[in-house]
């Protein structure tokens, strides 16, 4: 078993690859609402 080792440089050195992931997080879940308003739109009895 690998031991544990406490780096905060480690953390600070993995900001861009989090920063990326969150942003591709609130990229899929605002095509999510923009295809929920788009049928929405399209079969909403007027």
């Amino acid at each position: 078993m690998g031991d544990l080792v406490f780096n905060p440089m480690g953390f600070v050195e993995q900001l861009p690859r989090m920063g990326i992931g969150m942003l591709v997080i609130f990229v899929v879940i605002g095509m999510i609402i923009l295809t929920t308003m788009l049928i929405n739109w399209l079969f909403s009895d007027k």
